[in-house]
């Protein structure tokens, strides 16, 4: 098994909304339910590639035909409910950093939430060789750049990775790259694998 490991981050490291933080989303638009969470994901692919922040929800809204009151509090509310991570995960990278891994982060991930996670995270995210953010490279997962250009910031070629993620269609894109990539399902999932 390779000593380059990538990780995905929501899903895998860092947990993705609770229902109260969706609740919360869901209020200050007013607006619930398959209608405004349709929209929320169907409009991301573009915040995640760079986006503003105004401009996203201003393409939601749009998608609604909606108006929304107050944009900088779905700002706030939406960048506050991305920022919690599991433990156990974090835990795994700095044993896998100690062990001498190389390891990288290929995440989704929105320009304003970026700052705001890497205050809170900074001691572990530091053990990371290389943070690759699709808002920073313009590309997103299941893009083949976003795979490319990981490979490329960590100094090896796709072959020589190891990739987890929790979605799908982001681990076969990552296969069709060139990385041997897993659907995430653990760390005991990543620990087996790696000691195998």
């Amino acid at each position: 098994m390779s000593n380059v490991i990538v990780f995905d981050l929501y899903g895998v490291i860092a947990r993705t909304q609770t229902e109260e933080a969706k609740r919360r989303l869901e209020e200050l638009a007013g607006i619930s339910g398959a209608p405004f969470w349709d929209a929320y994901w169907g409009c991301r692919p573009d915040y995640d590639a760079g986006q503003e922040s105004a401009a996203y929800w201003a393409a939601v809204a749009g998608r609604l035909g909606a108006t929304f009151a107050d944009v900088p509090a779905l700002i706030e509310a939406d960048l506050e409910s991305w920022t919690d991570v599991d433990e156990e995960m974090v835990d795994l990278v700095v044993e896998l950093a100690d062990q001498g891994r190389t390891l990288g982060l290929l995440s989704n991930i929105i320009s304003d939430l970026v700052p705001r996670f890497e205050a809170r995270h900074d001691t572990w995210l530091r053990r990371f060789d290389a943070l690759t953010y699709s808002c920073r490279i313009g590309v997103a997962k299941p893009d083949p750049r976003a795979y490319t250009i990981c490979a490329e910031r960590l100094g090896v070629t796709p072959a020589d990775v190891v990739f987890f993620d929790d979605s799908e269609a982001n681990v076969i894109a990552a296969r069709e790259a060139g990385m041997s990539a897993e659907v995430f399902t653990g760390p005991a999932q990543v620990r087996t694998l790696l000691a195998a």
